[in-house]
């Protein structure tokens, strides 16, 4: 059946539905959207907006961007997002689509004629102002039962464009000139369907293609006018009434044949919410696990969210008061940093400092590396500490430089994107004791064209003997 067309309007869905994940999905928004230092002539601020970026149909195909990567910040037309739902017919379904819009901001000096013309920056009542590219955070919600999904519906968006005029003074009240925030109008789709996947219970596949349909945006435009016409950041909320999402991440037994048969491309959804629940999913361009979080101890978005809070508020509070002129004049969302790391008191800048989330138990060399408080995972036999310290034995091989093992890293508490390496094969490079008696295994992963490289300056893969299954027989000499 063809996909009904509808029309959308803009938020009206309270936050509350989406269980608090709106925190990690404005981090996911506003990530990179300003560099430290937060000055416009950073060389890292001169070329932006890289993640989620939609681009205008047309402009993407004359440039090459026909990329279907899983996820990153290759730019497309459109990203697709499936996931696995668990949920009746009368269950209502709630997509938040999320975006920055772009916003051009021109400061123009008054001409003695009484007219204006557009400058590089201006002084006015002691407030410095630079010409420089902003954005309009933008969200759309769609809403319908889950049986009006299952029929498939393809919903509009439009966003007008628009302009303000904020007008400059002197010291005497005298205009001087002003700022000019100019918006262009964006166009663009949410196609939705809830099909059934094959499973022993009832399982539905929940898809969400995004694409831009923008057809105002001339092929040989550069990259900077493209824009003013793309979806900057693009994500999605789903929360879910009367049911439950299912992890593509570390799906049950049951439904993994299903989690492989989800197809996402530039984005990649996760639980998201309150630790524990399933009833919302974040699909990000930026890979996240399951449950992700802001750090408590952070004060506040510095716009580099998968960096370390302290290091940044140190580095920003090293500024001289010329670069924070600099910094206050780029951008609002600058000066508001500047203003908080300005006013940190010491002990959040101490909070900063770290903090432990969990404690392991302490293995002493000789004790068993897994056991009842460390679940096994990848195979069925315990891995123990051999009497070499530079070798391990896993499921009755031991294991050295030179061994060859197969990946089977864990879907929690680890690197979100080790689950690219789930089945692929490699080599031992060194077996690595941690301070609490633990091993290690440091490996380089087969077919990357990368790995002489990696072992030459000792950039390597880590994984405890749990993660990975022995090559019988198979040891390679270097």
């Amino acid at each position: 059946m063809p996909a009904k067309e509808v029309s959308i309007v803009q938020t009206q869905c309270p936050s509350a539905v989406f269980n608090g994940a709106e925190a990690i999905a404005d981090a996911i928004l506003y990530e990179g959207y300003l560099l430290y230092p937060y000055r416009r002539s950073s060389a890292k601020n001169r070329v932006r907006w890289q993640f989620g970026v939609l681009v205008p149909p047309a402009w993407g195909e004359a440039h090459g961007l026909v990329d279907s990567s899983v996820a990153g910040s290759a730019e497309s037309s459109w990203q697709q997002t499936e996931c696995l739902m668990e949920a009746p017919e009368t269950a209502v379904v709630r997509i938040r689509l999320r975006f920055l819009h772009l916003q051009g901001k021109v400061t123009e000096l008054r001409t003695t004629d009484g007219g204006y013309r557009p400058v590089d920056r201006i002084e006015a009542g002691g407030r410095t102002e630079l010409s420089f590219d902003e954005a309009v955070p933008r969200e759309f919600d769609i809403e319908a039962p889950v049986g009006d999904f299952r029929r498939g519906r393809r919903l509009d968006v439009h966003v007008p464009g628009g302009e303000d005029v904020e007008l400059l003074a002197d010291e005497r009240g005298e205009p001087v000139g002003r700022v000019v925030r100019r918006r262009w109008p964006l166009s663009a789709s949410v196609a939705v369907s809830a099909v059934p996947s094959p499973a022993p219970f009832r399982l539905l596949r929940l898809g969400l293609r995004v694409e831009n349909t923008d057809r105002t945006t001339p092929a040989d435009s550069p990259r900077d006018e493209a824009l003013r016409c793309c979806l900057i950041a693009a994500h999605t909320l789903t929360t879910v009434s009367q049911g439950r999402f299912l992890s593509l991440l570390d799906p049950p037994e049951w439904a993994a044949p299903a989690a492989r048969e989800c197809r996402n491309v530039h984005t990649f959804p996760v639980l998201a919410g309150a630790s524990g629940t399933s009833e919302v999913v974040l699909s990000s361009p930026i890979i996240l696990y399951d449950h992700p979080r802001i750090a408590p101890e952070s004060p506040g978005d510095l716009h580099d969210a998968t960096e370390i809070d302290e290091i940044l508020s140190l580095r920003t509070l090293t500024l001289s008061d010329a670069e924070k002129r600099e910094a206050r004049a780029t951008d609002p969302r600058a000066a508001a940093i500047l203003d908080r790391v300005d006013a940190m008191p010491p002990e959040v800048l101490e909070r900063l400092h770290g903090a432990i989330r969990s404690l392991e138990p302490v293995h002493r060399p000789g004790d068993s590396a897994t056991g009842p408080e460390r679940p096994r995972r990848g195979f069925d036999t315990d891995a123990e500490i051999a009497p070499d310290p530079e070798t391990v034995l896993v499921a009755g091989t031991r294991l050295s430089r030179g061994s060859r093992v197969r990946l089977r890293p864990r879907r929690r508490g680890t690197d979100a994107h080790d689950m690219f390496l789930e089945g692929r094969t490699g080599r031992v490079e060194q077996v690595l004791l941690d301070i609490d008696g633990s091993r290690f295994l440091a490996v380089t992963v087969d077919d990357d064209p990368g790995a002489e490289l990696h072992q030459w300056y000792g950039r390597l893969r880590h994984f405890r003997p749990e993660e990975v299954e022995p090559l019988a027989g198979e040891v390679e000499a270097r």
